[in-house]
């Protein structure tokens, strides 16, 4: 599969987990990726961290419920317990810590923390299913070196799983006990040391193929390049601008939009020029990667017009508290992103691609 083909379907299921509150809705976005990734992805280094992806979810709802009991947990009637309240400078005003903590408060929290988490996850899913080196390869010209440093800080999870486990691997080797104190000696500086290694290999292998090297273009062509990006920068932020509020003009809308997406286009195609490279069996664009990428596409689409037509339903209300509804609508155009673990191609196994 064409690595850019998992990552729309992935930001497809992101975009509907940000439309929505429902814990019913985002589970069931967590379960679809879920089922994805166990039923397509590989036997390499970075298709083995998906579990880390679920452990860091889990850890921001606690993080996220814990702030908000501390900071504003009195926002309800149903009051759960109280904590000490500490009092602030009156230069604070507005901010308490402490306090009473109400049952709509935590909903509020839990909800909120869900919806990050199932982002998080989004994000793991599309890592452990899209191969970071091909990726970078099919990044156009003109965003090579932004698709580097992209690419580098999307592998640095995956990595660090890979070396935590190699680690735990070497110790139970030795015969030392997992329970040991000096945990941050025996575990953590091991995994530091052993992704700044890494960081350097990756450093001199980018630097023996020429990366960051840019041809010689004339004086005109640079200007010309950048004022086309500006000027389409600013084309899009005016008409971003334009559709989301209503008072403006319609001509500010959609026209100024498209019109600088356009202008940036063809900027980025000049700017394209500067950097010379060839590609090495470049991936191929099928069907199924048609498919991947427009199950991705469905599964937005359905839910903003599910959030149009049952509001209540996608943005269930915390007060007063109640068991969130279930909005059948919504959860089958969530069901849509299942379909790409039958429409991707088999994977191989790496014993088996090499034979």
């Amino acid at each position: 599969m064409h690595p850019g083909a998992w990552w729309l379907w992935a930001i497809g299921l992101a975009t509907a987990a940000s439309r929505t509150t429902n814990p019913l809705l985002l589970a069931l976005v967590c379960a679809v990726i879920a089922y994805v990734v166990s039923a397509r992805r590989t036997d390499a280094p970075w298709a083995k961290g998906f579990s880390a992806y679920l452990v860091l979810a889990g850890v921001v709802v606690v993080i996220r419920v814990l702030f908000r009991m501390f900071l504003d947990g009195g926002s309800g009637g149903t009051v759960l317990f109280t904590l000490p309240e500490i009092p602030l400078p009156d230069v604070a005003a507005g901010i308490r810590l402490g306090g009473p903590v109400s049952l709509e408060g935590i909903l509020a929290a839990v909800y909120d923390g869900i919806r990050l988490a199932t982002l998080l996850v989004c994000l793991g899913g599309a890592n452990v299913l899209a191969n970071p080196k091909r990726l970078l390869k099919a990044v156009p010209s003109a965003l090579h070196e932004v698709g580097v440093a992209v690419t580098v800080a999307l592998t640095v999870a995956p990595q660090l799983v890979e070396s935590g486990r190699r680690v735990h691997r070497a110790r139970l080797l030795r015969g030392e006990s997992s329970r040991r104190r000096h945990v941050f000696r025996a575990v953590a500086m091991p995994v530091m040391t052993d992704a700044l290694d890494r960081s350097l290999l990756l450093a001199a292998a980018m630097d023996a193929r020429g990366y960051g090297r840019t041809a010689d273009v004339p004086r005109s062509t640079r200007t010309a390049t950048g004022t086309l990006l500006l000027s389409g920068l600013v084309g899009v932020c005016v008409g971003t601008y334009g559709l989301l509020d209503t008072t403006t003009p319609r001509a500010l809308g959609a026209p100024v939009l498209v019109v600088g997406l356009a202008v940036a286009a063809a900027g980025f195609v000049l700017s394209g020029r500067r950097v010379r490279r060839t590609r090495y069996r470049p991936d191929p664009w099928r069907l199924a990667e048609w498919g991947v990428a427009g199950c991705g596409v469905a599964v937005a689409v359905s839910m903003f017009v599910a959030a149009s037509l049952d509001p209540v339903g996608v943005d269930p209300p915390t007060s007063p508290a109640q068991w969130p509804p279930l909005p059948v609508g919504a959860a089958l155009g969530i069901a849509i992103g299942l379909l790409p673990a039958w429409i991707a191609p088999p994977v191989r196994s790496t014993s088996e691609a090499a034979a």
